[in-house]
């Protein structure tokens, strides 16, 4: 048997409010694919655009879509055994420097964390400004996806310097076998042996079936068991008691194998 309670808290799973689930049969779908995976908590993250927060109309607006969404999915799962329980968040685009997110809702499960990401998958040179400004409120942001990031420098400082502000990293499970291409897969690697990572979520859009097993089933081949427990399991629960994550020990860094042929005339 895998580790049990697991908890993923980068999904969109609420029906109809951005390119996730279409439908609450397809949220329920992938809640049992979840269930199936032993995810037994997940707090699920729909777009959201941060300048909204700053236009009360607008913001009122989304929240009401939200909101709806919200109970489809609630009503549709009444009843229905062998699911995981859920909470609710979003995943906040940083799209303007000065984001609100006193509501509640644009958190993870109404307490202090945040996950946040960066506009057109580039970091910006002051990336660790915006960082600062949760966390000068009282927030403790969590930066998605970093290893997707397609302009990261050879050293990984700006994402370094987000972590010394007070960032936590959360990687996608399928950046570590590949469904976002080498690059981010290298990225994630990096990330994993430098022990920068602190949550492995799935980032699931309700279609085909979340990466987590094989993310976990690939992190045992590196020997790393514990770090797997802590990535999906103990630290992702810390979230719901408003605790920050726990150091995650970095994993082997392996060379690269040769094809056989290169080993044989080396």
């Amino acid at each position: 048997m895998g580790l049990p309670g697991r908890l993923d808290f980068h999904s969109h799973l609420i029906p109809g409010v951005d390119d996730g689930a279409a439908d609450a049969p397809q949220s329920l779908a992938a809640l049992r694919a979840f269930a199936a995976q032993e995810v037994t908590t997940c707090i699920t993250t729909p777009h959201f655009d941060g300048s909204l927060t700053r236009v009360p109309q607008a913001l009122e607006a989304r929240l009401a879509q939200l909101d709806a969404g919200w109970a489809t999915l609630t009503a549709a799962r009444a009843g229905v055994e062998g699911l995981p329980s859920m909470e609710r968040g979003v995943e906040l685009m940083l799209d303007i420097p000065d984001v609100d997110v006193s509501d509640p809702r644009l958190r993870l499960a109404g307490g202090p964390f945040v996950l946040c990401e960066f506009p057109a998958m580039l970091l910006p040179p002051n990336a660790e400004l915006a960082v600062k400004q949760f966390v000068a409120r009282g927030w403790i942001p969590i930066i998605a996806h970093p290893e997707r990031y397609r302009n990261h420098e050879a050293d990984l400082m700006t994402i370094g310097r987000c972590r010394v502000a007070g960032a936590y990293l959360q990687v996608n499970a399928g950046s570590l076998i590949g469904h976002y291409g080498p690059e981010a897969r290298t990225t994630a690697v990096r990330l994993l042996t430098r022990g920068w990572v602190d949550y492995l979520s799935s980032d699931h859009h309700a279609r085909g079936i979340p990466a987590t097993a094989d993310a976990i089933a690939w992190l045992g081949t590196r020997d790393a068991e514990e770090q797997a427990y802590q990535l999906t399991v103990s630290n992702p629960r810390r979230i719901l008691a408003g605790e920050r994550p726990i150091p995650v020990t970095p994993i082997e860094r392996r060379a690269p194998t040769l094809p056989w042929w290169r080993r044989l005339f080396r």
